[in-house]
């Protein structure tokens, strides 16, 4: 059975969405992928109903059976760090609303799904999401290759848990994921 997954990549000024169907194969096929933007001078309020507006829009229209989104995690500016968690509180009070289950994934999570690699760079996870969803050139801004990215990690980690525990063989790139994964939590 096929699963449809939208990913976000929260932000306040660029929000990433990004929406995958993947086969049990694990081929994946885009569906859609745009970033909604607000401008910095917009009161916030009305920058977080823009992006819950968008979000609920694409829940609506393309009818994902799960979200990813992008684990907020601690950085040096305050204030980024700030908008990126209200967007996140936006997506998953929208994913929440329709009874949707949300995925949180760390920036390594995704690079070692996507890439094999967990410190890859943001060019190297732009080629391979092209390459994996066979685009002629990689997802633009960079909030939208990530967003596909998300996508695409939630749905082989969820399709890659099932597989792994009917032959109990993880395959390189869920290695990868595992070693990520421990990273992250140390």
């Amino acid at each position: 059975m096929t699963l449809r997954v939208l990913g976000i990549d929260p932000g306040l000024t660029r929000c990433g969405v990004g929406i995958v169907d993947v086969e049990p194969s694990r081929r994946a096929t885009l569906v859609h992928v745009s970033v909604i933007r607000t401008p910095s001078e917009m009161p916030l309020e009305e920058r977080l109903l823009a992006i819950g507006s968008g979000i609920a829009d694409l829940l609506d229209e393309y009818l994902p059976a799960a979200v990813a989104l992008e684990r907020v995690f601690a950085q040096h500016n305050l204030k980024t760090v700030m908008g990126t968690a209200q967007a996140s509180g936006v997506a998953l009070h929208a994913a929440a609303a329709r009874g949707l289950r949300v995925g949180l994934h760390t920036p390594s999570e995704v690079k070692a799904a996507v890439t094999g690699y967990g410190s890859a760079d943001k060019k190297q996870v732009a080629t391979m999401v092209q390459r994996v969803l066979r685009l002629d050139a990689p997802p633009t801004p960079a909030d939208a290759s990530d967003a596909l990215a998300l996508a695409l990690c939630h749905a082989w980690r969820s399709a890659g848990a099932a597989s792994a525990a009917s032959d109990n063989s993880p395959t390189p790139a869920q290695e990868a994921w595992r070693a990520a994964e421990r990273a992250a939590r140390s």
